[in-house]
């Protein structure tokens, strides 16, 4: 392969297909320059969009735009020995491609500001690009002959461009609807359990609480199953926290609610009094202990102990808030 660089253009001129030169600031280097420029966002677009149909339409028409563009860099010889060049049938087809995507999207009732979505943003600014080498070409057709159907072809590919631009917006907004119903159907479906990373995380936020009130405390997560997950002691902790942390967990797991709603049901003249005694002892009725709740299920418990009920209850909520971000 040839070096890329021939220095022949240094001077500020370049050569048409045919074997004549022309000075780059010329309107026809424009002409075809912009219609490169324009091909060039096209491919850009073509990279970004999502519907198939559109990306197949677009790489049709950047191969035809490489003949359009040779039709316009050749002077009367070169344009002679041209074997393709841009017909009737090229307009045809593009029309058709209107026609089709038209009936894809609602009828048209204001200006359509470009921004939807990042793929029909490049179509758009492609559209401009072509319009901007449609105008170059009428000005050039003022000065020399011109295919009459270059013009009509930029016309309709302008008119393609914004159609593309409508239905890629349609359809990436279906898309993403579809994600997100998907998305939530396979949430609904799915089976949330309580993992040892979430349990991680709950015992580092309370042991961050229980580091700002300066209170160390034991922090235990049971599964629904009344299993141990997790057991997080820090250092000075007290070592009856250990056991009591864990039957916090298993209370509030067991009875479905908080530890410090147990104190009510335990009092004497309640239906329940004498439960604090069932269990093998392990109904702590004092607050400290949470239930975890997914999807109105029971899921799990947590228990902290080591400081006065109202800090337990504390570092306990702390570390519930990450439980909360975490399933919601």
């Amino acid at each position: 392969m040839g070096k890329i660089y021939t220095k022949t253009g240094d001077k500020g001129d370049t050569s048409l297909f045919g074997g004549s030169r022309i000075n780059k600031d010329s309107l026809q280097v424009e002409c075809y320059g912009t219609v490169d420029e324009a091909n060039s966002m096209i491919g850009v677009a073509y990279s970004l969009v999502k519907n198939n149909e559109i990306k197949s339409e677009l790489r049709d028409i950047q191969k035809r735009l490489f003949v359009l563009g040779a039709e316009i860099a050749s002077d009367s010889k070169g344009a002679a020995k041209l074997i393709d060049k841009i017909s009737q049938r090229d307009v045809d087809s593009l029309e058709k491609i209107i026609d089709s995507h038209t009936s894809e999207v609602d009828p048209q009732d204001s200006f359509i500001i470009p921004g939807g979505c990042v793929s029909a943003s490049t179509l758009h600014m492609a559209r401009t690009i072509v319009r901007r080498a449609e105008r170059n070409l009428v000005s050039l057709s003022n000065q020399a002959r011109i295919n009459n159907n270059i013009k009509k072809y930029l016309n309709r590919l302008s008119d393609v461009l914004f159609i593309m631009a409508r239905v890629e917006e349609k359809y990436n907004f279906i898309q993403e609807v579809k994600f997100k119903v998907l998305d939530r159907l396979e949430n609904n479906t799915k089976k949330w359990e309580l993992s040892l990373r979430l349990s991680k995380r709950m015992a580092g936020a309370a042991e961050k609480k229980a580091k700002e009130i300066k209170v160390p405390v034991v922090f235990t997560v049971m599964d629904s199953g009344g299993n141990i997950v997790l057991v997080h002691r820090m250092e000075d902790s007290l070592l009856a926290s250990i056991d009591i942390s864990m039957n916090k967990a298993y209370t509030a797991l067991s009875l479905k609610m908080s530890t410090d709603q147990v104190s009510h049901i335990v009092k004497e003249d309640s239906d329940l009094y004498g439960i604090q005694w069932s269990n093998k002892g392990k109904i702590i009725p004092f607050g400290g202990g949470y239930p975890l709740r997914h999807k109105g299920k029971i899921i799990g418990g947590i228990g902290v102990s080591g400081g006065t009920v109202k800090e337990d209850m504390e570092i306990a909520l702390n570390a519930l808030k990450v439980f909360e971000i975490e399933r919601s």
